[in-house]
């Protein structure tokens, strides 16, 4: 760590996916759904050479349309539909500003500014950056494809303290309903948020009432659809 930035601040240091893994990400994910696009015409055409096939009726009703447009459309819309994946990716991908003063996290539509004082340890976790308060709170969890390597290179050139993993990873427990060690405000957010996971509600549900909980003090980690949890703790964990 260096000596001293605070009395001479250097400029932030941005790390954003490249334009290039942008643009290969977009034409590796066309072309492979593409593939799968062409795929469902010979998968079609099997279909309708066997008596028992389920789907027959809607595979006979595919092939019936005229070539070259049943084989140019089903490519079209594999096509369309890998652009629209990696599109949706891109809206949740987040960009990072570290400073010696602040953090910036930057995605469509969302920008949050973290000051210094707050940040305690900062990880990567299962393809999410992670930064925690001081006190162990969870401040920030965003989506983050970004080098491990590179993003630690950052946080401590900076002076910020980097954990190869979550400090706090022991103290989680796995949540069941009504755990007597939680409120009932936590365990009410605890269900929804477990229903909303097993339904069809948004992500973004999902991620709004971790946010709530970690307004009131609990941390939450998921493994599948099961949620663990542990409370903030007062002091963070010995270096």
């Amino acid at each position: 760590m260096r000596r001293h930035q605070w009395e001479h601040p250097e400029a932030p240091t941005t790390l954003a996916r490249p334009v290039w893994a942008w643009t290969t990400l977009y034409i590796a994910a066309a072309a492979l759904m593409a593939g799968l696009g062409w795929l469902v015409k010979v998968l079609a055409n099997w279909l309708t050479t066997l008596e028992w096939a389920p789907m027959r009726g809607p595979a006979r009703l595919l092939v019936s349309i005229p070539e070259p447009w049943l084989t140019a459309g089903l490519v079209a819309l594999g096509a369309v539909v890998g652009l629209g994946l990696i599109f949706s990716d891109a809206l949740e991908q987040v960009s990072v500003a570290v400073s010696d003063d602040r953090v910036v996290l930057r995605r469509p539509g969302h920008v949050q500014e973290i000051t210094r004082d707050r940040v305690g340890p900062v990880f990567r976790d299962r393809g999410h950056l992670v930064l925690l308060g001081r006190g162990g709170e969870e401040i920030a969890r965003e989506k983050c494809d970004l080098s491990a390597r590179k993003l630690a290179a950052a946080f401590t050139g900076h002076g910020y303290a980097w954990t190869d993993g979550d400090p706090y990873l022991d103290d989680f427990r796995l949540w069941v309903p009504k755990t007597p060690d939680l409120s009932e405000h936590a365990n009410s957010l605890l269900k929804v948020r477990a229903e909303a996971m097993e339904g069809s509600r948004s992500a973004e549900v999902v991620k709004e009432l971790r946010r709530e909980l970690a307004r009131i003090g609990v941390v939450v980690r998921d493994n599948g659809k099961q949620q663990y949890w542990r409370h903030s703790t007062p002091n963070p964990p010995a270096k």
